[in-house]
């Protein structure tokens, strides 16, 4: 039974690791509100939800100087623009780095999402949603799923219906289908964590350790040069 078990759950995780999304914000972030992010998608969601581009001709007009030109004025700092394919279909991806996280909102880069962080007693409260603007045209496909993913800093105490939970400790990650996301339903997200980061958490563990192991040596050291004398004496 037991080995079927194991099988059983590496068959859900490899799965759950297969699954592609047609527009993902995906972000990296630190304890103080910094951090990355990567925004992958087909050209017909971007103009979607970016409005960025033409409808008309989505993979003429959605070029990735365009998209480098719209995150570096919205205060970002522009890493990598690339345009791939996948199944025959054309996929933007972009990543870039952020002072705070708080300042994306409402920027020109960001109409679709709303996000901030905050300090709260012991904790850090992130909270915010992904909805497509109202005045966006929508794309003729439909299909597929849309995704927002936080790679977190620290311990997560608690979640809002994050989809698959915490995963490996610190990633959650909330989706739904592309059809709900052009029917303006919102994505709601959130979680609470602690306001130490994870490194730093082990830092001053290791150090602590190191403190304490020079400690019980130096009294040891001691100990025996202080019965050496006795002998001596």
């Amino acid at each position: 039974m037991i080995p079927r078990l194991l099988l059983s759950l590496l068959l859900v995780a490899s799965l759950n690791s297969c699954i592609v999304y047609e527009y993902e914000h995906e972000f990296w972030l630190r304890v103080d509100g910094s951090g990355s992010v990567s925004v992958t998608g087909r050209p017909g969601l971007w103009i979607a939800f970016k409005g960025l581009g033409g409808a008309e001709d989505p993979e003429g007009t959605l070029t990735r100087e365009a998209v480098r030109v719209l995150f570096e004025r919205s205060g970002l700092r522009v890493r990598r623009v690339t345009l791939t394919k996948r199944g025959g279909r054309p996929y933007l991806y972009v990543a870039a780095d952020f002072a705070d996280v708080n300042q994306l909102s409402g920027t020109a880069a960001f109409p679709d999402l709303s996000i901030g962080m905050r300090p709260e007693n012991d904790t850090l409260v992130l909270e915010g949603k992904w909805q497509e603007p109202a005045t966006s045209p929508a794309p003729a496909e439909r299909d597929g799923l849309m995704a927002v993913r936080f790679h977190l800093p620290s311990k997560v105490y608690s979640h809002k219906n994050a989809v698959l939970g915490v995963e490996r400790g610190n990633i959650a990650s909330w989706r739904q289908d592309v059809a709900r996301a052009l029917e303006g339903r919102p994505l709601v997200f959130g979680v609470t964590m602690d306001r130490r980061s994870i490194l730093g958490s082990t830092v001053t563990l290791f150090a602590t350790a190191i403190a304490l192991a020079l400690s019980i040596l130096t009294t040891v050291l001691w100990v025996v040069v202080r019965r050496g004398r006795k002998l001596k004496a």
